[in-house]
């Protein structure tokens, strides 16, 4: 049983079932319906205290630790997340897989009351389940999780030790020059005015270590100058992307860096031709596009119980796929080589 959400200042154990999970994974278990974005807010604020010190949302907790937890107004009856099920990849007692739909956030926060892992917890009566991985809302494809806190920190371990194999596919605006490129190219997260979350190519002497390879799969030159004219680049590439580091916005900075920013990308991405393309009817037929073309393609891990080999794959959805099988039909595309 999950410890009841506190209407008052509570000391919370963390026990055998919370040790080896980040505190904001803890307190988003603990506080049923209470969005990330306070969640973030009263840790930052000092208001969370781990053993009487504060602490950071990242902070991996010891079954002995003591959680103190503020007075918090829970949401309101009839807010809990809906049970709702997404296309399976993969389940055993250890781990699921899904293929996660774009546009949707895999948790709760930044205004979202609930996400893929609230969802899927609501159909499980209570038992074990976490993200092993995350995703960007607007990404789709292979999303992994831990049904046993086990699987959970084997997984995550193999994850730091970068022995698993993540490739995503991405679309990029522009035509790619040459062959395979590896990336090393530190990043910084930081908040506009606004509070909104972002990413830059990191400046001398700050940022984390990044690293990227980009494989280009396919290219589509346009057929004629005049939409060389009205997009601003002479066509669009499938490249691979194989992350051997797991930063946010890794492979949507990388790339806008190398200025082949991925198409739809609404953050990092040309606001002019993502406009140009969503306005439909270009090409002669070619579909408005309103989401952004990055898809986890593949994960590659060893299994946490048995160590046997395991391969995720996932498709394209059906409307990307029609999408670029338009694309396809329209263009020309000429090979890697």
């Amino acid at each position: 049983m999950h410890p009841p959400t506190p209407a008052a200042a509570t000391v919370l154990p963390v026990g055998e079932s919370g040790a080896g999970q980040r505190l904001d994974n803890f307190l988003a278990r603990v506080l049923k319906g209470v969005p990330r974005s306070h969640i973030y807010r009263i840790v930052r604020s000092g208001e969370v205290r781990v053993n009487g010190a504060r602490a950071e949302a990242s902070q991996k907790l010891n079954e002995s630790d003591q959680v103190r937890v503020p007075p918090i107004r829970t949401a309101p009856p009839g807010t809990a997340a809906p049970a709702r099920q997404y296309p399976i990849l993969h389940e055993d007692a250890w781990l699921l897989a899904i293929n996660k739909p774009a546009g949707i956030a895999v948790h709760g926060g930044s205004g979202l009351s609930f996400g893929v892992i609230e969802s899927m917890r609501a159909g499980q009566e209570g038992r074990f389940l976490e993200l092993v991985h995350r995703l960007d809302r607007d990404t789709s494809g292979v999303l992994l999780l831990a049904k046993k806190r086990s699987a959970l920190t084997a997984v995550h371990a193999s994850l730091r030790e970068r022995e698993a194999d993540k490739r995503y596919f991405a679309l990029v605006a522009g035509l790619w020059k040459g062959d395979a490129v590896t990336v090393n190219t530190p990043l910084h997260k930081f908040l506009t005015v606004s509070g909104e979350r972002r990413v830059r190519v990191a400046a001398a002497g700050e940022g984390q270590p990044a690293r990227t390879q980009f494989r280009p799969l396919q290219r589509y030159p346009w057929p004629d100058s005049a939409l060389v004219t009205a997009t601003g680049v002479p066509g669009l590439t499938l490249l691979e992307a194989r992350i051997h580091t797991g930063r946010t916005h890794q492979i949507r900075v990388h790339l806008q860096s190398l200025g082949f920013p991925i198409v739809g990308d609404e953050k990092y991405g040309s606001e002019a031709f993502n406009r140009t393309l969503a306005r439909g009817g270009l090409l002669a037929g070619l579909p408005g596009n309103a989401r952004m073309f990055l898809h986890a393609a593949r994960l590659a891990l060893n299994h946490p119980h048995s160590g046997q080999p395991l391969v995720l794959t996932a498709d394209w959805p059906e409307e990307d796929a029609r999408w670029l099988r338009r694309l396809s039909e329209l263009c020309r595309p000429s090979p890697q080589s």
